[in-house]
């Protein structure tokens, strides 16, 4: 992993390699096609909304219907889903034509089942514990908006659709924003700490648009679930507890959120 930075084509006068160019602008594509697309949005939203009224007083809400037509609903759902994995195909494509077994090195793979389900349901009970407490703490402050996780019409396929949803941002966040990010930013030289940082910090980003609590919440969930892909390489438990989190979020409040007064 060190060996661009020792590459005999970097000039004498430290200037940064080609790969070290490729790299760069690898990562602004896959980034531009992806999370960092929906943090640039994100911040522009959070703005609209601090210009609009407090935070206190707004609402978010996500996966909301495309149509008023159920079956065109569901194929936009669908389709919606479909091309969110996009770039995470192009992820292992870039792995793979480099010469890498990007599911392997990244660790996203079926080697160890029983371990990762294990760490992935340790961490979605962790996790959710400490998003519900920053939820209370962000609104109770003001600087939270209410979030309404599932605005789809109650439909025989609502929930499944909701369920694929959550394994979605699973999967898209936790390839990119840690298996992916991390080893780019490693072969551009990149020490532990600020990768751990930036990965954070994108993840709370993107997160932004619901509010400052998220933000923050992310940012710890981020520094947690780095830390842990250091430390064990794997980042299969890290979408499992991911798609359990959203998946709870989605579903449950589809079935019981506005029984209960959830989002308020």
């Amino acid at each position: 992993m060190d060996r661009v930075r020792n590459d005999p084509r970097q000039t004498g006068t430290g200037g940064p390699t080609k790969d070290h160019r490729r790299l760069k602008v690898e990562l602004l594509i896959v980034l531009g096609l992806s999370l960092g697309q929906s943090a640039v949005y994100a911040v522009v939203s959070l703005m609209d909304k601090l210009s609009r009224a407090p935070l206190a007083d707004q609402t978010t809400s996500m996966n909301n219907s495309l149509s008023e037509r159920p079956y065109f609903d569901l194929t936009y759902q669908l389709l919606d889903i479909v091309f969110a994995l996009v770039p995470v195909a192009l992820v292992f494509f870039l792995f793979a034509h480099a010469g890498a077994n990007g599911f392997r090195r990244m660790g996203f793979d079926l080697r160890r089942p029983w371990a990762d389900l294990g760490w992935g349901v340790a961490l979605f009970v962790g996790i959710g514990l400490g998003t519900l407490a920053m939820y209370a703490v962000g609104r109770s402050l003001g600087v939270t908006t209410a979030i309404v996780p599932a605005a789809l019409e109650p439909y025989w396929w609502t929930v499944p659709v909701l369920a694929l949803s959550a394994v979605r941002h699973g999967v898209v966040e936790e390839v990119i924003v840690v298996g992916y990010l991390f080893d780019r930013l490693r072969r551009l030289g990149w020490g532990v700490w600020p990768i751990l940082l930036a990965s954070a910090l994108l993840r709370g980003s993107y997160h932004l648009y619901q509010g400052f609590g998220p933000f923050v919440g992310n940012v710890l969930m981020g520094l947690v679930f780095g830390w842990l892909y250091l430390r064990y390489k794997r980042v299969m438990p890290l979408v499992i507890a991911h798609a359990l989190l959203d998946t709870a979020g989605f579903v449950g409040y589809s079935l019981l959120g506005p029984a209960i007064g959830l989002g308020t």
